[in-house]
Formats: structure tokens, C-alpha cells, sequence
């Protein structure tokens, strides 16, 4: 059994203390029951009076098909496959308070948006959310149009990256790395908290990231906790570092798989620039 103790030792060994962390967390890599499962993990962060911070992610819930004359070239799709029609789907707008999240996240971030005093970001399909003294600032630098706002802030102000038992094909803060390199992050369209359907940042694949390991794991401070494996990394070291790689060779970030247009097309840049030529409709 993993006990709130355990949790502790490692963020003092991380010295994780009074800073702010964005957590990519699994449960399963303990190998071992979590006494008091996700929640003894999230407290034992908080208790060391720093501010923890998760993606929150909604796609796909909130996502629309792309309209007719949204479609910008080179955006990691197949337009071929999205249906001609014009009429625009009805569903939910996103807001803040949905309650709703990818279940793929896992166990943590879905506990967090639950928790009094948690701030959740606007974005409609990749938000953040985060909750201690530093979480209105963190998530208050996130828009629709800039999805990794938080992810800058937390840079900022000295922030940590933690990977809890998960590899570097979970560091969301790359996707910024991408961007400063010279990407222009791909568009996805939904119906934000006015009900506007709306082009909106998103990431790329990511799972060609973990070839980043030689340039950002000496960055890494580590601990063990049962079977899990923790690595604790600087912020703004590891989008200076990732930032530089990419750039100085763009096919770094391919995943394995030679046939993904999503690596495909962030790796030649991203999607061309495009704005509506009408009114977005409700």
C-alpha cells in the first residue's frame, strides 16, 4: 500500500515545495493501492503549499466538424472524411463548470476540477485547470486562442513539470515547443461558452516526443514510489531545450507511425493561415 508519507518523500526529494506543477500523473505505474487514491496524491502536492495545475481536456465532447469555409490546408486532416453538408451540428456549448473531461486523462485531473477553489480554463476543447494559491494567474492566461498560456506562466514563475509514472509522450508543455519553434498549432473548431462555433489552438501528436529523452532527461531530477517512476523537470529549461531541438531538426518530433498526417503536416509547419470569411454561427 502507497501511503500519503510515501507521496511526500518524493516531492521533498523533488523539491517540489512552493512551487507550481503541472502533473501528468498514472496511478496504475505504482504498481500498488494508493491509500486514498487520487485524492492523498493531490493533497500530499498541495500540502507543500505549491499551486498543481493538469490538463483538463474536452475534445471530444465539445468538438464540431469543420465548417465549409474553416478549412485551412496542411491541419492534420482529411477533409475528404468530414461530412460536405452545410448544416452545423447542434450540441452542448462548453463552460467552465461542465464537470465534463476526457476519461483518458486519468483519475487525477478529473478529481481536480471537482475540488472548491479549482480555476478551469476557457478553451472549449484543451483546457487547464488547477487550484492553489497561483491558480487564477495559471489559468487566467489561457484563452480560446491561446491554449498554452498556462503552460507559458508556469514557466514564468518558475514552475515544475512532473511525470508520474508516464513518459515524455504526456508532456503537453512540448506542444508549446513546438509553436516557439516555428509550428503553427493546428485548428479544431467548437461551440465556446456563447454557443459560437469557433476555430481554436490545438496540439499535435506527441507520440514521437519520448526522442526528446537525450536532450531533456539531464534536466530531470528522480524518485521512486513503489513501482512508479517520478521525474520532476524545470519548465522553462525544458521549453529553452525542446524549443531548440525542434528547431534545429523539425523530423525530431515523428512518431513512429509513417503514415500520421498529423506529423506529417506539423512537421512542415501546421495549417496555413486562414480566417472566416463570415460570422460564426450559433
Amino acid at each position: 500500500m502507497i501511503r500519503a508519507e510515501h507521496l511526500i518523500s518524493a516531492i521533498d526529494a523533488l523539491q517540489l515545495a512552493d512551487h507550481p506543477v503541472m502533473v501528468h500523473a498514472s496511478l496504475r505505474s505504482f504498481g500498488a493501492a494508493i491509500d486514498g487514491g487520487a485524492d492523498t496524491l493531490l493533497d500530499a502536492l498541495l500540502k507543500r503549499g505549491g499551486t498543481v495545475m493538469a490538463p483538463t481536456f474536452t475534445e471530444p465532447h465539445f468538438s464540431v466538424p469543420a465548417p465549409a469555409d474553416m478549412r485551412p490546408a496542411c491541419n492534420g486532416l482529411d477533409y475528404t472524411a468530414v461530412p460536405p453538408g452545410p448544416d452545423i451540428p447542434t450540441g452542448p456549448a462548453y463552460s467552465v463548470d461542465c464537470g465534463r473531461i476526457n476519461p483518458q486523462l486519468g483519475a487525477l485531473p478529473a478529481l481536480l476540477i471537482g475540488r472548491v477553489g479549482a480555476v478551469r480554463g476557457r478553451h472549449p476543447l484543451n483546457s487547464f485547470a488547477a487550484i492553489g494559491p497561483n491558480a487564477a494567474r495559471l489559468i487566467g492566461a489561457q484563452s480560446p486562442d491561446d491554449v498554452y498560456g498556462p503552460i507559458r506562466e508556469l514557466a514564468g514563475r518558475r514552475g515544475v513539470i512532473l511525470l508520474v509514472g508516464v513518459g515524455l509522450n504526456r508532456m503537453t508543455a512540448l506542444h508549446l515547443a513546438e509553436q516557439r519553434s516555428g509550428r503553427r498549432l493546428f485548428r479544431r473548431w467548437a461551440r465556446d461558452e456563447e454557443g459560437v462555433i469557433r476555430m481554436v489552438e490545438v496540439g499535435s501528436c506527441s507520440e514521437g516526443f519520448p526522442r526528446l529523452e537525450p536532450v531533456l532527461n539531464p534536466l530531470a531530477r528522480t524518485a521512486i514510489v513503489g513501482a512508479s517512476r517520478w521525474r520532476a523537470f524545470p519548465a522553462r529549461q525544458v521549453l529553452t531545450a525542446a524549443t531548440a531541438a525542434i528547431a534545429a531538426d523539425q523530423d525530431i518530433t515523428r512518431c513512429p507511425d509513417t503514415e500520421c498526417v498529423l506529423c506529417r503536416d506539423a512537421i512542415a509547419g501546421g495549417p496555413e493561415a486562414q480566417e472566416p470569411d463570415r460570422a460564426p454561427e450559433r
